[in-house]
Formats: structure tokens, sequence, C-alpha cells
């Protein structure tokens, strides 16, 4: 116990002695117990500020008292579970407050938030290794709940550490969601790509028959059929090619050749009546 209350009154000084929130007075609270030196030196302290000295806060707050006593119950593990300040600091902590903030609320150093959070995670990664495990070794889906059912749990968990960590799932199921419909747009688009592909390398065969087979050679010479360039040799054609440039006339380089240029060249160069005809 404080041998002297002006030494009391000073460890006490600054704290609001007006209502304040949850956090405030549990950080007033823990201040206090880490200056007293005894269960009886906390409870007279706490009720000198106005603080709740109540069964369960100093359940939690004797292990921080400056005593051997405060010392021997740090050492002994809590059963429980964490302690309204470690609560207030792990919900703050999934709140994304900073750790000063945190500090400053709860009293907690920034080595025992780090290790609160740590423990925090290992618990609930050892739940879910837990609730797995006999589904593995036995080989036996579970069909009960759905993914969906499972995350509305898990949202709505009291423990800010599972609701953190199914909104960490949801957000990875929903980006495997995009994902996986890009990727069946992709594949899609590549089969419609694939089956034009093949479709337009069958007009081609298709068309370069259609080339092989356009120009059947004539069993004999027709007046009609010169006018297409049969019944002619290649010099024949080419040489008519030259004199219709020469003169005026638009031909192509290959193929067919106007009837009206036969016949003018034929005219030109006074070809046999028959061939005129």
């Amino acid at each position: 116990m404080f041998t002297d209350w002006q030494q009391a009154l000073e460890a006490s000084d600054g704290l609001p002695l007006h209502p304040t929130s949850t956090e405030q007075e549990a950080a007033a609270a823990r201040t206090l117990a880490r200056n007293a030196t005894s269960k009886e030196d906390l409870v007279l302290l706490l009720d000198a500020v106005g603080l709740p000295g109540d069964d369960d806060t100093l359940t939690a707050l004797l292990p921080l008292l400056n005593s051997p006593e405060g010392a021997d119950m740090q050492q002994t593990p809590a059963a429980t579970g964490p302690n309204a300040f470690e609560a207030t600091a792990l919900s703050m902590y999934y709140a994304d407050h900073s750790i000063a903030q945190i500090t400053e609320a709860t009293g907690l150093t920034e080595d025992e938030i780090t290790a609160l959070v740590n423990a925090q995670e290992r618990e609930i990664d050892a739940v879910a290794t837990a609730d797995s495990a006999p589904a593995a070794e036995n080989a036996i889906p579970v069909v009960d709940d759905s993914v969906e059912q499972l995350l509305a749990w898990a949202e709505t968990h009291p423990t800010a550490g599972i609701r953190n960590k199914a909104a960490r799932v949801r957000a990875d199921v929903a980006e495997l969601t995009a994902r996986r419909a890009a990727d069946d747009a992709q594949r899609e688009a590549e089969e419609r790509v694939a089956q034009l592909t093949a479709e337009l390398e069958k007009a081609k065969e298709n068309l370069r028959a259609v080339k092989a087979g356009a120009h059947p050679a004539p069993a004999a010479p027709t007046p009609i059929r010169a006018g297409l360039g049969s019944g002619r040799t290649r010099q024949e054609l080419a040489a008519i090619r030259t004199w219709a440039r020469a003169n005026g006339y638009r031909v192509a380089d290959a193929g067919m050749i106007r009837k009206a240029v036969l016949e003018a060249y034929d005219a030109a160069h006074q070809a046999p009546a028959a061939k005129a005809s």
C-alpha cells in the first residue's frame, strides 16, 4: 500500500473525474494498478477516483500490481481468455487504430499488444485447424454448411479476429470469382477464334479448288470462247495485251480478254474470217 497519500494522489493526478469513455476508464484503472502494491491498495485507489472496483475488474487488474502478488499472477496463464483491457486492445487493433491510440486507451505497451494479437491469431488458426481435422482424418466431406453460411456465421461472430478473417476470405472469394469469369471469357474468345480460323482455312481451300477448275480446256475453239482467250496460245494472248495497251485499251495482266478487244485486234491484223466471226 502507498505509504504517503500524496504519492497516491500524484499517481492518479490528471485522471478526469467526470464521466469518461470505457477506454479512458480502462486506461485509468491500469495506471492505478501499476502503482498499487496490494489488492486492498488498488480497491482504495479505484474508489478514490470513482472507478469501478467489482470482482471482474479486480481480476483483470491484479496481474498489474507492483508487488510479488501481481508478478505471481502474471506468470499464471489466464484460463478465461483476454481481460477487459486486452479485449479492448484487440477490438481497437482490428478496427485499424494505431498502436499509440491503443496504448493510450488501455495502458498496454507495444510489445504487449503485438504479443496479444499474435496469440489471438494463433488461437483462431488453432480453432480452424481443430474444426477441419476430423473431416481430413476421416476423409468425409462436410456438407452441412456451405461456404456462404460459414462466412455469414463468421461475419457476426463476437470475436473481432474472426470477423476480420471472414472479411478477408470474402474479398478473396470475390477476387477469385472475377478471375474465373475473366478466364472463362478469354477461353470462349480463344475457342471462337480457333473456330473462325478453321472456317477461314476451309473457305480458302474451297476457293483454291474453284480457281483450279474455273477454266476447263474446250474440245474445240469457238468464236464465243475466243472472247475468253480460248483457242489462242499464250504468246498470242500476250501479243494481244501488248497491242491493246498500245492502242488505248485497258486489259488485265491475266484472265479474260474482252471480246471487243479481240475483235479489234483481229480486224487490225486481218485475222481469218472464221476466227473474226
